[in-house]
């Protein structure tokens, strides 16, 4: 059992019809070997939450995982292969009134409970971010990575998904789910998808802890370009639209306020 504090989540009262407050969904990639860490910190959140692991279709869950999920009541689920399907079939199957979508080598902390707690309890659709860490498996230079990875959260409202995306179940399906159709950025999109629908970003005062062993894998100067290049790509083009939607919607209402002469 983890060490970090239980806090009475169950505090938070649900609306009416609907007993489960907050979902968890945790996709698996095949090979990932991560999650059983992650697992055990979850038992903090207590009652009325509920944890939705997400393995490959043929694929399964890193060894002792299975039998772990079943004494702690985690649901199980099957999908087409892609982290964007994963969770989007998570999302299907959850039960929750909010979602919150952590990768399997999150590492979570006993204040990043309670803040999770302090942002829930005003129930005002958002969609929440933690502030993004790096374990100590990868190079010293990642915790640049994370530094700007905050900067850039904070400064261009651009969160990515090791932050651990909260939102509304209802918001989640307004906005389409994640882009099940894109090579990467699934997250990313998700994000510009809610500036461009009006939903708040609203950053969560405490750390996600990740894995940083990308950056010891692939190296860390080709890993950081490459995700620098990636996010430009997919970022500019969707800054234009939501500059293009943001200017139409000021003449709309430039228009109609003018008086007749």
């Amino acid at each position: 059992m983890s060490r970090l504090a239980r806090f009475p989540l169950h505090s938070l009262a649900p609306r009416r019809g609907c007993t489960t407050l907050l979902s968890v969904i945790v996709p698996f990639a095949p090979h990932e070997v991560e999650g059983a860490v992650l697992l055990d910190q979850l038992q903090a959140l207590g009652r009325n939450t509920e944890i939705v692991l997400v393995r490959s279709d043929g694929g399964s869950l890193p060894k002792g995982l299975e039998q772990a999920a079943s004494e702690v009541g985690a649901r199980i689920c099957a999908s087409p292969l892609g982290r964007a399907r994963q969770m989007n079939v998570g999302a299907q199957a959850a039960r929750g009134r909010w979602l919150w979508f952590l990768h399997a080598d999150s590492h979570l902390r006993a204040r990043t409970f309670t803040a999770l707690k302090s942002f829930l309890a005003p129930d005002q659709p958002a969609l929440g971010y933690f502030g993004l860490r790096y374990r100590g498996d990868g190079p010293a230079l990642a915790h640049l990575n994370a530094w700007g990875a905050n900067l850039r959260a904070r400064a261009l409202g651009m969160p990515f998904g090791d932050q651990g995306f909260v939102l509304p179940a209802a918001w989640f399906e307004r906005l389409g789910g994640f882009d099940d159709h894109v090579a990467y950025g699934e997250d990313h999109l998700l994000v510009w998808r809610a500036r461009a629908a009006g939903l708040p970003l609203v950053r969560i005062a405490a750390p996600i802890e990740t894995s940083a062993r990308k950056y010891a894998e692939q190296g860390w100067a080709r890993t950081t370009l490459q995700h620098v290049w990636m996010t430009a790509q997919q970022a500019w083009p969707e800054w234009r639209a939501l500059r293009g939607r943001r200017g139409a919607a000021r003449g709309t209402i430039s228009v109609k306020g003018t008086r007749p002469s």
